[in-house]
């Protein structure tokens, strides 16, 4: 090759021309990227606009409002209710000041993960994927999934599936007395739920952890399981217990539950055909004497779409908890959790 200063001249010439080139791609680039980062802040500001830290009951004269159009909770419409008396602000200084009174009583050990969920519980509620939103408390480094094995809790599982004759036989015992008094159509101790079509009725044992005395008395035998179980949640607001009736027709509409902390099994008692339950985009279908466990703190809702000679879908409900909630951890949170310990420290 031969220099001259032509050939230079060309050279720098090309070189500055593919710098220009260059310097455009870049910039090009970097717009797309700059795009991108304004949508994805846009859409995490239109998803997290909102608290989930919402009472229920409060917000149950919008039923205009476009979060309820396209998510449709259903309201508890109890004043008794948990979620709706304890959603807010100081919950979380309730918390901390439950869990700093825990450990001086009985220790920090073991502690980790409970004080980093309390410590940074309102940044992990408003910082979860809609698909997985616990209205009350996230433990944090929890597995997570819609369903879970029978084997994570196997011996609870197994209890409940042998003693499906008896829990049968109660369900129908208390399922077809006469109408309680006071013109209620409904047998005693049963409750009717909130649904946008069909009818959708429990029967507590234990309602957010307290008993219900009179249910208890007329149902020994479900109350004896109970108190085999190993994983019940027996003693913390998280926990229930209860017969669970959907009729023909019936919809429980998709919401979230309360907590991470907590597996809810069902066990299926009576089920028709055309009942489904589907759990953070997951269906799965009931089974006759058979658990399904499942993480109700993943958006999940429940139908019925048989005939009504199809009868009613029945499952016994309990709360288990999490086989990754280590022991120490359930002790302080059965006692930070307890019925009415978080009220009286808020009145104080």
């Amino acid at each position: 090759m031969e220099w001259s200063l032509e050939s230079i001249r060309e050279m720098v010439a090309g070189g500055m021309q593919s710098v220009r080139e260059c310097e455009i791609c870049a910039l090009s680039i970097a717009m797309c990227v700059l795009l991108l980062f304004m949508w994805y802040c846009y859409r995490v500001g239109q998803e997290h606009g909102s608290s989930p830290l919402h009472c229920r009951n409060r917000e149950k004269g919008k039923r205009g409002s476009m979060l309820e159009e396209q998510n449709g909770f259903a309201f508890c419409q109890s004043s008794e209710c948990f979620r709706c008396t304890s959603a807010g602000e100081s919950l979380n200084q309730r918390l901390y000041h439950s869990l700093q009174e825990y450990a001086k009583r009985y220790t920090w050990s073991g502690m980790g993960r409970v004080h980093k969920g309390v410590r940074d519980q309102g940044r992990y509620l408003n910082s979860r994927p809609t698909i997985q939103r616990p209205e009350v408390f996230f433990l944090p480094d929890l597995p997570s999934a819609p369903f879970f094995s029978r084997e994570v809790q196997r011996h609870d599982v197994e209890l409940l599936e042998q003693s499906f004759p008896a829990l049968l036989a109660e369900f129908e015992s208390i399922y077809h007395q006469p109408p309680a008094r006071g013109g209620s159509s409904l047998p005693p101790g049963w409750k009717a739920n909130n649904t946008p079509r069909g009818q959708w009725w429990t029967y507590y044992l234990v309602n957010q952890g307290t008993p219900l005395v009179l249910n208890v008395r007329r149902c020994p035998r479900a109350w004896r399981v109970l108190g085999q179980l190993r994983t019940f949640i027996a003693n913390n607001v998280f926990g229930n217990a209860c017969f669970s009736v959907l009729t023909p027709g019936a919809l429980i509409t998709e919401h979230y539950g309360p907590t991470n902390v907590r597996l809810r099994c069902h066990l299926g008692l009576r089920v028709p055909p055309s009942c489904e339950l589907v759990v953070g985009g997951e269906p799965q279908c009931w089974s006759e004497g058979s658990c399904l466990l499942f993480d109700d703190s993943f958006l999940h809702r429940a139908f019925h779409e048989g005939n009504l000679e199809d009868g009613p879908r029945v499952v016994f409900m309990v709360d288990l908890w999490h086989p990754n909630v280590a022991a120490a951890e359930r002790q302080a949170l059965d006692y930070i959790f307890t019925p009415g310990h978080l009220d009286d420290k808020e009145g104080k």
